[in-house]
């Protein structure tokens, strides 16, 4: 194993490392490393802000990478839409964790609305809810319609939004 010059703090290191020891730049043997995964931006800006930002992986500090835009698609999220593992929607949110006014996610937060395994929110649809109004195997929920509690006023209020989802999408 021949020892290089780290690029960046130029102290001698194996030319196989992974990181340098002394400045901690990813494969400090290679003339330039742009990291793993992708960074994309679309030419469009919304307020300063791709309209869609995809972002996955790390990048060349090492850094994992965020998507921060108007629709943000990564493994970690930031924008009006958020679709990620991990993320934040302004608006709508769809992943993994997410917490957004409305939200399909497996850890669903949702201020009005949540629906997944795990789901919290004003309304709540999910294996396991905290809500004012649930539908869940088991939760808890002012107004719950579950396995252990049928609430009509929970039927009600669910079965209005999908009367009104429906009379949208005619």
């Amino acid at each position: 194993m021949a020892l290089i010059t780290c690029r960046e703090c130029k102290a001698q290191v194996s030319e196989e490392a992974p990181k340098c020891p002394q400045c901690g730049v990813p494969w400090p043997a290679l003339p330039a490393w742009t990291g793993t995964g992708m960074d994309w931006q679309s030419p469009q800006q919304f307020f300063g802000y791709p309209l869609v930002h995809v972002a996955f992986g790390r990048d060349s500090r090492g850094k994992r990478r965020v998507a921060k835009g108007v629709i943000a698609i990564g493994q970690f999220g930031f924008g009006l839409v958020a679709i990620a593992q991990f993320g934040v929607g302004l608006l709508f949110g769809f992943g993994q964790f997410i917490a957004a006014p409305l939200v399909v996610a497996q850890f669903a937060v949702g201020i009005l609305f949540a629906l997944g395994q795990f789901a919290a929110g004003y309304a709540a649809i999910g294996q396991f809810v905290l809500a004012y109004y649930g539908i869940a195997q088991i939760g808890w929920a002012e107004f719950l319609y579950s396995t252990g509690r049928q609430d009509p006023e929970a039927w009600q209020f669910f079965q209005s939004w999908w009367e009104t989802a429906k009379n949208l999408l005619r």
